[in-house]
């Protein structure tokens, strides 16, 4: 059985922040990657992705994400940056290993993956984002609707919904833009749960990331005390906001009845629904940590600030607000991680 120091499970944004911070402290980390490329979920997300954020405050340490600094790149650049990043690690980086369990053994953490095989570890970093986890919320009927229901994880591209009668769900970024793409395709409804607020993207001539930096407010390590992460703001530029108005796509609270494929509003109105696009956003994907007992009952981990509070040698990077704002962010998630894994070593080093 192969036994290594440890192993950063999920080779993506935080997985290989997380393997470059223990590099830095000495270590050779292995990193198990479930898909084939070490670019985590960005391949798979919907084909006209735009980060919020500019190419200048969009990198991970130690290597700047280059081009055009003000530019917002679009996935596919974001893939290539990921890429580069990790041929330029110099760490063990295995492709197509997928964790099925974590347990412990002999005071070690012991991993089977899906292949049977298993090796051991002293400290493990999961890092394995929210991708595989769609959430999927209860709403009002939702379990009835016989038409196509499609999370945004399954969203690709608008043509082939051109034609039909589309409710896009949700309040954040990704709703708002898919909503805004579609319009123009198919008649759309945003439909949110919580009102849509948006964000200037460059108020006063600076992009929106340069203040909050600027102010201390992107780095607020205020993760610990949220119960509920707070409601995502729409960044604009003014298109999406223009868009609403303009009733492509028009904006509704969500429905509240389905029967088959017919949708009843809030206001009493009834009309027949072709597609629900659900951008309600997702959960950690952390099922192979179950057989620890690190996780709550929602399958949320136990941690404080990205360190587990059942098992010290267990440690989280990228989670949503794991510490502050940017925690799951390209700009954020290395800082996270360094921090996370000092305190990794110190635990590894004392035992």
């Amino acid at each position: 059985m192969e036994h290594v120091d440890v192993v950063v499970i999920g080779g993506g944004q935080s997985g290989l922040a997380a393997a470059h911070a223990l590099r830095e402290e000495g270590l050779a980390p292995v990193i198990l990657e479930v898909s084939e490329q070490p670019a985590g979920s960005w391949p798979r997300y919907y084909d006209s992705l735009t980060l919020f954020s500019p190419a200048a405050r969009s990198s991970l340490p130690g290597l700047p994400f280059g081009g055009d600094p003000d530019r917002y790149p679009h996935r596919d650049e974001v893939v290539a940056y990921l890429l580069r990043y990790a041929e330029r690690l110099d760490a063990d980086v295995r492709t197509g290993t997928r964790v099925q369990e974590v347990s412990m053994s002999d005071g070690a953490f012991s991993l089977t993956l899906e292949t049977g095989d298993r090796m051991t570890a002293r400290g493990v970093v999961a890092a394995s984002g929210t991708f595989g986890r769609p959430h999927r919320p209860a709403l009002p009927g939702l379990d009835d609707f016989t038409g196509t229901v499609l999370h945004t994880a399954e969203y690709r591209r608008p043509e082939p919904l051109a034609g039909q009668r589309v409710v896009v769900v949700g309040a954040g970024n990704s709703a708002t833009q898919i909503a805004a793409e579609l319009a123009a395709h198919a008649r759309v409804t945003l439909a949110a749960r919580h009102p849509v607020r948006f964000a200037r993207q460059r108020p006063l001539g600076r992009d929106l990331h340069w203040w909050l930096q600027r102010t201390g407010l992107d780095t607020l390590p205020v993760g610990r005390f949220l119960r509920t992460p707070p409601t995502q703001l729409v960044i604009d530029d003014g298109r999406y906001r223009a868009a609403v108005a303009a009733g492509a796509p028009d904006l509704r609270p969500v429905f509240s009845a389905i029967d088959g494929t017919k949708a009843t509003w809030t206001d009493g109105a009834t009309e027949e629904i072709d597609t629900i696009v659900l951008a309600t956003g997702y959960r950690p994907d952390l099922g192979y940590l179950r057989p620890l007992g690190a996780l709550d009952a929602d399958g949320h981990p136990r941690h404080r600030e990205g360190l587990s509070t059942t098992h010290p040698g267990l440690a989280y990077v990228g989670l949503e607000w794991q510490r502050s704002l940017s925690s799951n962010t390209l700009r954020g998630v290395g800082r996270d991680a360094a921090r996370v894994v000092r305190r990794l070593i110190a635990h590894l080093g004392a035992r």
